[in-house]
Parts: C-alpha cells; structure tokens; sequence
C-alpha cells in the first residue's frame, strides 16, 4: 500500500493565517462578506473531507497525546492498538500527527492495515506522520472533529491533553444524546485515566450525569480485552456496512 506524498486539494496556507481566520471567526458577527467568505472555507473543508473519506472505513478512531515519543510505554500500548484494529479488520484513523496518533497509525500499516489521518494545521507539533495512506488536513478543529466522528464504529482513547478530552466528551456527548449510535468508547491507561473516573462518579452522586451514562465507557490495560469489547459491542452488534466503491468517471479513489 503506497504512502501518498501529500493530501489531496489541500491548500498551501501559512497555519499562523488559518490560526488567525480561525480566531476572528470565533470572535462574535463580522462583516457579510467575512462571514459569507468564512462559510464558503467551511464548506469547502467538509466537502474535502467527505470526498476523501468516503472510501476508507469502516474505521475506528484513535484518540492521543501527540506529545509521547517513540520510546513511551504509551507510544507501545498505541502501537499494539493500532495492529490490533487492523487484525479485527478495521481502518484506524487517526488525528494524523505524531505521538500516540502516528504509533496507532504504525501498528496498523505494519500489520497489513489501512491508515487514515486528519491532520489538523498548527504552527507547531502537528505535522502529518509519515505512516499514513492517506490523510486531510483541515484549519477548523470542529470540522476535523466530525469527520473523526463520522466514520467510525469505535472509539480508542488514550492517555492525552485537552485535545483529547475534548474529543472523548464530544463522543460521549453525541452517544449520550442519541445523536450517534452507542459505539464502544474504551479508554487505555486504567493509572492515567483514575481521577477523570472518580471526577465522572463525582458527576453521578452530584446528578449531573446518571449512573447508566458510566457505562458508555470500557477501560481497560490490555489490548486483547479491548479488542474483544470492540468486536463484541461494534462488529457483532452493528454489523459493517459495505463500503462504496469509488466511480471512476467522477475522479474518486
């Protein structure tokens, strides 16, 4: 499988402009025609997105620190994840960068797997990894998100920063508010991941959350056990719809 040398249509932008754009598009209304242009961007990046990506599932994403080097114990766990996933027959997709992302985008390719990325454009730490088969780069973080979303059976999360919590409690919310299907969540890292736990339980005593919602998450240290609750809770409950095979009189691939 050939790993591509760039991503399709992505535009060569300064990411300290899109970071800027970005920040301004966040700020409250703008002009018309700033809020007119800013659409058109959006909407040119979910198009990108979904053209790209209408071919790779089915997926499971992973979620993780980009900060964790090669000789990590976490950066392992992330390896064998990723070799995992691909045995169960699944894509990985990934935030495309390094760290825990580019270690579960390896383990998949290793293992005779697909691996997909959705790389988001930083001025620093978030370059896409160079064990990717094919990957998207996007300015807006929530966009990004939807399609780390939209094409997947499971989510891995792994020890990480507020990126990553940002992306479990997305998941979480989406299941928890029936916007997705109930899609297995498994959290790696029992050690890392106990205070966020005892905080959840926190939430459930205090009523914010009810004791049901808990069960949305698996965790677990091993790999095999994750495996198993992924085939069990997504494979064997959910089935995996066929994948659409790309037109060659529309350009797909």
């Amino acid at each position: 499988m050939a790993i591509e040398t760039k991503p399709e249509e992505a535009p060569a932008e300064n990411p300290e402009e899109a970071i800027r754009r970005e920040r301004v598009f966040l700020e409250g209304p703008q002009t018309r025609s700033t809020d007119f242009f800013d659409l058109c961007r959006i909407m040119r990046e979910f198009f990108r997105g979904f053209r790209r990506l209408h071919f790779v599932g089915p997926c499971v994403t992973v979620f993780g620190s980009a900060r964790f080097k090669q000789n990590h114990p976490y950066y392992d766990l992330a390896y064998r994840v990723g070799s995992g996933l691909a045995d169960l027959g699944f894509t990985v997709m990934t935030g495309g960068g390094p760290g825990i992302m580019e270690a579960a985008n390896r383990g998949a390719k290793e293992a005779g797997g697909r691996s997909i990325g959705c790389n988001i454009r930083l001025p620093h730490e978030q370059v896409p990894n160079r064990y990717l088969d094919k990957w998207v780069e996007f300015d807006y973080f929530f966009v990004r998100k939807v399609m780390l979303i939209k094409y997947s059976y499971a989510f891995v999360v792994l020890p990480g920063g507020f990126g990553t919590m940002d992306e479990l409690f997305e998941a979480l919310t989406l299941i928890q508010t029936r916007k997705i299907r109930d899609f297995p969540i498994v959290l790696m890292g029992r050690e890392y991941h106990r205070p966020m736990l005892e905080f959840l339980q926190k939430m459930v005593t205090s009523g914010t959350i009810g004791a049901a919602d808990l069960h949305l998450l698996m965790v677990s240290d091993s790999v095999d056990v994750a495996m198993a609750h992924i085939s069990r809770y997504a494979i064997d409950k959910f089935g995996l719809r066929r994948v659409p095979q790309p037109s060659r009189i529309l350009g797909e691939e």
